[in-house]
């Protein structure tokens, strides 16, 4: 091994999201204990404008995925070329990295798994439940970042509970400001000074439901001014424009795209949202809760468990018409009473503050990478 390690990243997209995001904060707090490269199997690295750019990264060019057999044999290839010191990949998207480190017949690796997505939000295929289980045994430890996510690899994937780490995401509150309103941006937008600003932010993917925010916007309107900001680019994007035209939302929702900065647009939000069919540890929302804000949300991954008490009436379990008027009626009281939203954005504050350190992440990710290499 080398005097500096090289860690080889192998993202199934290395788009700005949840495990992105982290990587690249992880990346910089290392400074220069390791080498680094990245390969993001869809081609696609627009998350690289998160890095510094003083940050020595190496992007590896992408080979076409056609079949996991076929895709790993071109995965063992950049292998025994790059021959890394440690293997990390990133949920199921990347496990062709961990055949192909099987056909080389073992590699050190850590395997990341962050969630899941739309076609697994309401149930498991079993291919992958197998997958899981033939390869993860083989990587010298299997991170998870929330208690739900271990417990689902205890029961379905048979993970041994030594080999498997639960390291929360964390967050330097320091970084974020308390909601102001942040005037400025607002009237920059053309939204009204008394609209009540309901934001949400992430990868602009199918399960995360960001229809389901427009539909609660939509019934909350009918009460009172109320505006959508929506921070983030993705798929949907386009259906989601198209929604937001028709007549209930028309001007009322703001679309903004993926901002590197996020924090003066917190500042702006009233609420926030998590509408997701299935999250696990949600970045954003510890983001929001640095920010002192009051949230409403679906009732996935560890959500009820990173709020505080108090906020447990505003989750919803999600789907169906119940959750619609769940969240609607929780964004309507909260759009009436500032105080309500100014005791309960302190309380999510505190929370984030005593149970959510980035330091503590970062320590323990890189204690998790020393041992995986010193095996």
């Amino acid at each position: 091994m080398s005097e500096q390690p090289h860690l080889l990243h192998v993202f199934p997209s290395f788009v700005p999201a949840g495990s992105q995001v982290r990587t690249a904060q992880l990346i910089a707090a290392f400074g220069d204990e390791f080498r680094h490269s990245i390969l993001a199997l869809d081609g696609r690295t627009e998350a690289r404008e998160l890095l510094g750019a003083d940050t020595k990264v190496r992007f590896l060019p992408a080979a076409p995925k056609s079949g996991s057999v076929s895709t790993a044999l071109r995965l063992r290839r950049v292998l025994r070329q790059e021959r890394p010191d440690l293997l990390l990949t990133y949920n199921f998207g990347s496990i062709d990295a961990l055949l192909a480190a099987k056909f080389c017949g073992g590699w050190r690796a850590v395997h990341h798994e962050d969630g899941f997505g739309a076609d697994e939000a309401q149930g498991f295929k079993r291919r992958r439940i197998w997958m899981r289980r033939w390869l993860l045994g083989q990587t010298q430890r299997l991170v998870v970042i929330s208690d739900t996510l271990r417990k689902i690899a205890l029961e379905h994937w048979n993970e041994a509970p030594l080999h498997m780490c639960f390291i929360p995401n964390g967050i330097d509150i320091e970084r974020f400001a308390a909601r102001d309103g942040n005037p400025p941006l607002r009237h920059e937008l053309g939204i009204a000074d008394d609209a009540i600003v309901v934001g949400a932010v992430g990868h602009l993917r199918a399960e995360k439901n960001l229809g389901r925010l427009l539909e609660v916007v939509a019934r909350a309107a009918r009460q009172g001014p109320v505006a959508a900001l929506i921070l983030g680019d993705g798929p949907m994007r386009e259906e989601l424009e198209r929604r937001a035209s028709t007549p209930a939302l028309k001007g009322r929702v703001h679309f903004v795209g993926h901002q590197q900065d996020p924090r003066p647009f917190y500042r702006m939000m009233d609420v926030f949202a998590l509408t997701s069919d299935t999250e696990q540890m949600p970045l954003s929302l510890l983001e929001a809760m640095s920010s002192r804000l009051p949230a409403v949300a679906t009732n996935v991954g560890d959500v009820v468990a990173m709020l505080p008490g108090e906020q447990a009436p505003f989750v919803a379990l999600p789907g169906g018409e119940s959750c619609l008027e769940s969240l609607a009626a929780s964004l309507g009281r909260l759009a009436a009473d500032p105080l309500l939203r100014a005791r309960l954005g302190d309380k999510n504050f505190e929370r984030v503050r005593k149970h959510y350190s980035q330091r503590a992440m970062i320590d323990a990710y890189l204690g998790v990478y020393r041992q995986a290499l010193a095996r």
